[in-house]
């Protein structure tokens, strides 16, 4: 079974769930319950659908990536003013001492 059988048969019972909970809302009403179920289906369909999309520009045979590339960091130091007045593993700031 390929990815993309996989997706179907995923979007088929996701339909599915959608019927089941439109027919359970229909019998017992629209209480919190069921609205709050209604709302995670509808998630369940966002997140199927951008999986779909993220898997559409990968190669065959590789999860899609957010980003592969490199990022360098420098070895040189960081400026000292940027941790001006930062506290030191939780210690305190200079001025100040534990209790």
């Amino acid at each position: 079974m390929s990815v993309q059988d996989d997706l179907t048969a995923v979007e088929r019972s996701l339909d599915a769930l959608v019927q089941a909970v439109g027919k359970l809302q229909a019998r017992i009403g629209g209480g919190l319950e069921v609205r709050r179920v209604r709302s995670d289906t509808d998630h369940l369909r966002e997140s199927l659908a951008l999986l779909k999309e993220g898997l559409a520009g990968a190669p065959p045979g590789r999860p899609a990536a957010a980003d592969d590339e490199m990022v360098p960091i420098p070895d040189t130091p960081y400026n000292s003013a940027l941790w001006t007045d930062a506290e030191d593993e939780g210690l305190g700031a200079k001025d100040r001492h534990a209790p």
